[in-house]
């Protein structure tokens, strides 16, 4: 059964920076693509940025130049750093590997507060 586990997330204020990672465990993380959401209060929740097992970056339009995802292979693990940061980027943060439609799991999620 695979497993995420998030840190990194805090109190930061507007403009600043955080790096989020998140641990995978349980099965190969290689053959798996990996992203991050975000769920503000009532809001439903939305890709943040996604990394293909190849390597393979996209990005929502509102964090594109400012969030930055990575993946380290040997290390199971994958990062989202989050530069220039807004108040609207304030939201719950989770990781999420997916395979296939059935081998789709999703970390607990971390606390990202932006605010001065």
């Amino acid at each position: 059964q695979v497993q995420l586990v998030e840190s990194g997330g805090g109190l930061v204020q507007p403009g600043g920076s955080l790096r989020l990672s998140c641990a995978f465990s349980g099965s190969i993380f290689r053959f798996y693509a990996m992203g991050w959401y975000r769920q503000a209060p009532g809001k439903q929740r939305e890709l943040v940025a996604g990394i293909t097992s190849g390597g393979s970056t996209n990005y929502a339009e509102s964090v594109k130049g400012r969030f930055t995802i990575s993946r380290d292979n040997a290390k199971n693990t994958v990062l989202l750093q989050m530069n220039s940061l807004k108040p609207e980027d304030t939201a719950v943060y989770y990781c999420n590997a997916k395979r296939t439609a059935s081998l789709d799991y999703w970390g607990q999620g971390t606390q990202v507060t932006v605010s001065s």
